[in-house]
């Protein structure tokens, strides 16, 4: 026999896809389709061995589940009790439940799924963990050996420390903070991103490096948004640089004239050079594209010869296209995208993520090829998956040693 929270469910699920469809058209609908499908089928499979008690919890849950995907047939930012009360419920029960689904498949094959709220403890885990980043003090040490033709990852030149209190004023390493991937949405509001970029200003850094993607759906459309989070920026002229990101090029107007109202430069398979305190830098901005990549980074590089004795960096959003910079043309990439695997155990101080282990391309830290070095950040914030889970943001000030020679 079917349940009532089973009959619900479809019924609210098809409503949900079919207005999904009608206010933003095929493709949203098909994502919610998809998304929502799958959410569905799990929770209907586990709700029979739910304990009574914990019944009523589990319909509002889900309600709120299909309300919040209702809710983004409007995308706009939401205020702060609309993402207590709806967008964080939502999203940690769709988080638990995808990562339920072996307790579903053990239903669907007639077993009982014992330990069931499992998923449901580790979800709440990570809806606390996307809601703060980890400060850290990052020294890096380019060191120009050669590291062998392949790209692996190797962080022996790298060591990570907490933050200390006030940054030193001496000459020294190059100094510069990354900010990367904040996604402007359910879990970086503009006042938590504002709140960071205070922070980036205030550690005094020679340079403020933005590697893409600062939107999500919910905020793309909302002008003055990234501009006023970015805004302490504008304290540090002539120091901040930045990139697009794949999610950028969905909003491109509104991500142009943020950058440019706080004073950013935005750097699209551009160069600059950069006189600090740690010596000249040459900064090379690569637009993100998918196809190609060989070739459009080369004729890049070709346009944008190094400068002698400048340090050269490379804002490369995506990491996966570091394969394709030839070699010898940067000595430092700084990427994002990944959101440092996104899923993982490095919260537990293991090297593992989803996404190291199901792909080859970069997840996090320090990575080699010959004596070209890539950095990926963890990412201020994230989007995609609902939640981060064991492997927290980043909000680093990144202490790079060099010879200048």
């Amino acid at each position: 026999m079917v349940s009532s929270f089973t009959i619900a469910s479809l019924s609210v699920y098809a409503l949900v896809v079919a207005s999904a469809g009608l206010s933003r058209g095929r493709v949203f609908a098909l994502f919610a389709a998809v998304l929502l499908g799958v959410h569905t089928a799990v929770s209907t499979a586990l709700f029979p061995y739910v304990p009574e008690v914990l019944s009523i919890p589990i319909y509002a849950a889900q309600a709120l589940t299909f309300l919040h995907f209702a809710t983004l047939t409007r995308p706009r930012m939401r205020p702060w009790w609309h993402r207590a009360l709806i967008t964080y419920p939502a999203l940690w029960f769709v988080s638990a439940t995808f990562l339920a689904i072996p307790w579903a498949l053990a239903s669907a094959f007639g077993a009982r799924p014992s330990l069931w709220w499992l998923p449901f403890v580790a979800a709440g885990l990570g809806l606390v963990e996307s809601l703060w980043t980890r400060a850290e003090l990052v020294d890096l040490v380019l060191d120009r050996r050669d590291a062998g033709p392949t790209l692996r990852r190797d962080e022996r030149a790298l060591t990570r420390s907490r933050r200390p209190k006030t940054a030193g004023a001496s000459a020294r390493p190059l100094r510069i903070v990354q900010i990367t991937d904040p996604h402007l949405g359910p879990f970086m509001s503009a006042r938590r991103l504002r709140a960071i970029c205070e922070r980036a200003v205030a550690a005094a850094p020679d340079l403020v490096l933005l590697t893409g993607d600062f939107f999500t759906m919910e905020s793309s459309a909302t002008p003055g948004l990234l501009a006023g989070a970015l805004a302490p920026l504008r304290d540090l002229e002539g120091r901040v640089f930045a990139c697009f990101g794949n999610h950028d090029h969905e909003a491109p107007t509104f991500v142009r004239q943020g950058l440019a109202d706080v004073g950013a430069r935005l750097l699209v398979d551009e160069a600059a050079l950069v006189e600090t305190p740690a010596g000249p830098v040459q900064l090379l901005g690569f637009d993100f594209i998918w196809r190609d990549r060989d070739v459009r980074l080369a004729e890049v590089c070709r346009r944008h010869p190094r400068i002698p004795g400048a340090l050269r960096l490379a804002l490369l959003h995506d990491p996966g296209a570091f394969r394709h910079v030839p070699e010898g043309q940067v000595d430092l990439a700084l990427s994002g995208h990944t959101h440092g695997g996104h899923v993982g155990l490095l919260t537990f101080g293991i090297r593992w993520t989803v996404i190291g282990a199901l792909s080859s391309v970069p997840d996090f830290g320090l990575w080699t090829r010959g004596r070209d070095r890539l950095y990926v950040h963890r990412g201020t914030g994230h989007y995609g998956y609902p939640l981060r889970l064991g492997v927290p943001a980043e909000e680093s000030v990144m202490q790079i040693h060099w010879s200048g020679e």
